[in-house]
């Protein structure tokens, strides 16, 4: 018996997080698992846009942020032969990538970290923490970005 049958691997498509989603994919191909890849389109975060903004254009762009990130994951995993369910969700991604893990009975949820420290981590907060701290799920971090321990930034 393997010890992953399903990972989840959330991504936001931001540079630096294609190191997160190929160790995912490396374990998946290790174990023979599914990737779960979602990409949680923070509603929450638009909702101090003016009236006149046209919501259908913002939701668009989203959607194809979303599409381009999940792209990525799947030629990735395609490269290792690796099987691929993705998703877009809406809503506080901290809370929807936990309850996705949860319901859908993942092994392991494999997320970038930006490994910010001190005021930056006080005033943007850390996804990854929260997902740390909140799921029963085992979190595997990976340190994403060109920072390297102990560099000043």
């Amino acid at each position: 018996m393997d010890l992953y049958d399903r990972i989840l691997v959330p991504t936001d498509g931001s540079e630096g997080v294609e190191r997160a989603v190929s160790h995912a994919v490396d374990l998946a191909a290790a174990h023979g698992a599914t990737i779960h890849a979602v990409y949680v389109v923070n509603t929450a975060g638009f909702t101090g846009l003016p009236m006149e903004s046209s919501w259908e254009g913002v939701e668009n762009m989203l959607r194809e942020d979303a599409e381009t990130a999940l792209e990525t994951v799947r030629t990735l995993a395609g490269r290792q032969d690796v099987t691929v369910e993705t998703h877009v969700l809406e809503g506080p991604p901290q809370r929807e990538i936990v309850r996705y893990a949860e319901e859908e009975g993942c092994d392991l949820v494999v997320m970038g970290t930006h490994g910010r420290g001190g005021i930056d981590r006080l005033l943007l907060g850390s996804v990854a923490e929260k997902v740390v701290r909140s799921s029963n799920v085992p979190v595997m971090t990976v340190r994403v970005g060109t920072e390297q321990p102990g560099q000043a930034t």
